[in-house]
């Protein structure tokens, strides 16, 4: 090993000596922890860019021989989160005796379908169409990576003419060519025709790095990143600004989400025209330079350069008209506005489309922008849900710093409309698609749950994005809020404080959805407070606020929903959880049980309203919910224990004896009842649902 700290500018050195000497001599583990730190930081590479590789001796199990074995990651990984079973194990001789059967450029799919016959660990995933740009290098550890920097020096004009002047012989240069066999051929021919080197840089593409060791090909990456980045910001500051200086200034942060919060679900509606989408908003300084710029116009429709950009991004942004102090407060004015040039982006890019096709393309796909450009405020992003909506925007942002690279050395080149194209519509990208899980019931959906501190609240929400939902978590204790939170993996949920006695505290509630989402398509209105008591004893407070919550909540959750879904366009479901105790007579209940019918005959009359928007509203009737509902953990257990003349630790069974199944009722029920209605009955509105195991004097027919 050579030295076991080291300082960068424009990269993180994470190498750890102490974790990566707990992987011994293990080349395998320590090429999976050197590809993880990679990915960790997104100058370097972005969530599923790039490739990584080893070599290793191992036993041939059918001649017992000695054999090199390469190890990299398989088709569609990420470097970042890569481990055992993300990567293949390919014969490397295999590999190279594939050079005696390749038959030119037109036979590219079919040697990719050659590369299994080369496996070596029959638990492999699939080899990567970048599996023999490693495999003809002659190299122990290698890296295949997109760095910023790097790629605005291969996105740059004069790309190999500055690929000399910044590391003179020390680093060779390969033109634009679609990854494939052929590739491989030429970087292996740069490789011999230049020997020593110590990486290509790839023409509109990326970087080739190795090393003897994982720590040395791990150093050699960030170096060549530092050096190029070095480069970059020395012309930066020879040039005085970039993109052409600033056209005009931000909005202040809090403008900018007010208008991001007030846009979105109109964008969101725009983008689902063939497909429900998902949304993203991001406003950093970078994306910020770049939008307010003067060059955007001229920059923007030249579309990206690295192919893992515009398969994320589509090949061009939309860039918005409307100025950045537009009043958003009239939707139906604003839709006026934005529709024609959403119709015009999806006319251009069937254009694109019909002049570049092949006779065995893949149908058109989805013509909606991906990333949509609001000057002066942020950019979106809408895609199929939040991770791939999230990316997609990352990816833009590393666009954007390749066009300020390459405006700065020389000029930014992008890839010509066919070469695009060829990537976009490529059949092995098809297949890669074709491969993909069937999508979940609610994938694309987003559903605001309030009570999602604890309870029935967590449960639903738990179960909503299970079956694929994003969900928006709100209650009014935020540390309830963030434990539920930190129980979902990144991109499922997010949380608000949320108050559903103030009209203000939902309206800010809903904006979190929309600014983290694009909008909301299910709101399950699951807060609560049971209060049990004797008439006499019943106060004004006790009776104002079970009206507050139960009722005006309602109402106000409704009503701001129904706002939201006008803009979208997409319909929607509204679920109120109400009781049992709004049907059925019960003593010491007079204020709770008048709530709670308020709340299932609201839902009748909301049902009848907004059916025309597509928006179906239904009710779920618990009873009994013992087990785990907040509810039952204060005075309302020690009312109802007494108006039945029993102790408080007799009510479960109590209340599982007196249904008709004689089940104990969990909160994991009513989820299911709310999933049966959003998930399963998508042609029912104004209905009840009881989940309460069967009671007859609850029955609503």
């Amino acid at each position: 090993m050579k030295e076991t700290t080291k300082t960068f500018n424009y990269v993180d050195y994470l190498w750890d000596d102490k974790k990566a000497a707990s992987f011994g001599d293990n080349q395998v583990d320590l090429f999976l922890y050197r590809s993880n730190i990679l990915g960790a930081d997104l100058r370097i590479t972005n969530y599923g860019g790039g490739n990584t590789s080893c070599r290793t001796i191992e036993k041939d199990p059918l001649t017992n021989e000695d054999v090199e074995v390469m190890w990299i990651k398989g088709s569609g990984g990420d470097i970042g989160t890569l481990n055992r079973a993300g990567i293949a194990g390919i014969y490397t001789k295999r590999l190279r005796d594939l050079k005696s059967v390749y038959g030119g450029l037109e036979d590219e799919d079919r040697m990719v379908g050659l590369f299994n016959h080369c496996i070596y660990d029959l638990d492999s995933k699939a080899p990567s169409i970048d599996t023999p740009l490693h495999g003809l290098l002659p190299f122990a550890h290698i890296d295949h990576l997109h760095p910023d920097a790097l790629i605005a020096v291969a996105a740059a004009k004069d790309s190999e003419q500055v690929t000399k002047e910044i590391w003179g012989d020390t680093m060779g240069w390969v033109p634009w060519q679609r990854p494939g066999f052929d590739l491989g051929l030429q970087i292996e021919k740069c490789l011999a025709d230049n020997p020593g080197i110590r990486g290509i840089v790839l023409g509109s593409h990326g970087l080739f790095t190795w090393g003897d060791t994982s720590y040395d090909c791990y150093i050699n990456s960030l170096e060549v990143i530092e050096t190029a980045s070095e480069y970059i910001e020395k012309k930066i500051k020879e040039k005085g600004s970039v993109f052409g200086g600033q056209k005009l200034e931000s909005l202040a942060k809090p403008e900018r989400l007010e208008k991001a919060a007030q846009i979105m679900p109109l964008l969101r509606g725009l983008c689902s025209s063939e497909n429900r989408m998902i949304g993203h908003f991001s406003d950093t300084d970078v994306v910020m330079e770049f939008i307010n710029s003067n060059d955007l116009e001229r920059l923007a429709p030249m579309g990206t350069s690295c192919p893992d950009h515009f398969l994320r991004t589509k090949i061009q942004p939309l860039v918005l008209k409307l100025d950045k102090n537009e009043d958003l407060s009239d939707s139906e004015a604003i839709l006026k506005k934005l529709e024609p040039a959403f119709e015009a982006y999806r006319k251009e890019y069937a254009d694109y489309y019909n002049t570049c096709k092949k006779a065995n393309s893949p149908a058109m796909r989805d013509a909606n922008p991906v990333i949509i450009i609001y000057p002066g405020v942020g950019m979106f992003s809408f895609a199929k849900n939040k991770q791939t909506t999230r990316v997609a925007n990352e990816f833009y942002t590393n666009a954007i710093n390749v066009m300020r690279g390459a405006e700065a050395i020389t000029a930014y080149t992008s890839l010509p409309r066919q070469e695009a194209f060829d990537i976009e519509y490529w059949l092995l990208e098809e297949a890669k698609l074709s491969r993909m899980p069937k999508e979940q019931p609610l994938s694309r959906k987003v559903a605001f749950v309030t009570g999602a501190g604890g309870g029935i609240g967590k449960a639903i929400a738990d179960k909503l994005a299970a079956e694929g939902a994003n969900v928006v978590l709100t209650d009014i204790n935020e540390d309830s809020l963030k434990e539920a939170h930190a129980t979902y993996k990144r991109d499922v949920s997010t949380y608000a404080i949320c108050d559903v006695t103030s009209t203000d505290s939902i309206a800010t509630a809903y904006k979190k959805a929309c600014i983290e989402f694009g909008g909301v398509d299910i709101v399950v209105h699951s807060a609560g407070l049971a209060i049990s008591k004797p008439l006499l004893d019943t106060t004004d407070k006790d009776w104002n606020i079970l009206q507050s919550i139960l009722v005006k909540g309602q109402f106000d959750l409704a009503k701001q929903f129904s706002a939201i879904t006008k803009q979208q366009g997409l319909g929607g479901d509204y679920i109120a959880i109400a009781s049992k105790n709004g049907l059925v007579a019960g003593p010491n209940n007079v204020a709770y049980g008048t709530a709670k019918a308020a709340q299932q005959h609201m839902v009748r009359l909301l049902a009848a309203e907004l059916a025309q928007d597509k928006v179906r509203v239904n009710t779920v009737n618990p009873d009994g919910v013992i087990v785990g509902s907040k509810i039952w953990e204060g005075a309302w257990a020690e009312g109802r224990a007494k108006a039945n003349g029993i102790t408080v630790e007799e009510l479960p069974a109590f209340y599982a004896k007196r249904n008709l199944l004689n089940e104990i009722i969990t909160p994991n029920d009513i989820a299911n009842g709310v999933f049966s209605l959003v998930g399963i009955l998508d042609k029912s509105t104004g209905n009840i649902i009881n989940v309460d195991g069967g009671m007859a004097n609850a029955f609503v027919r």
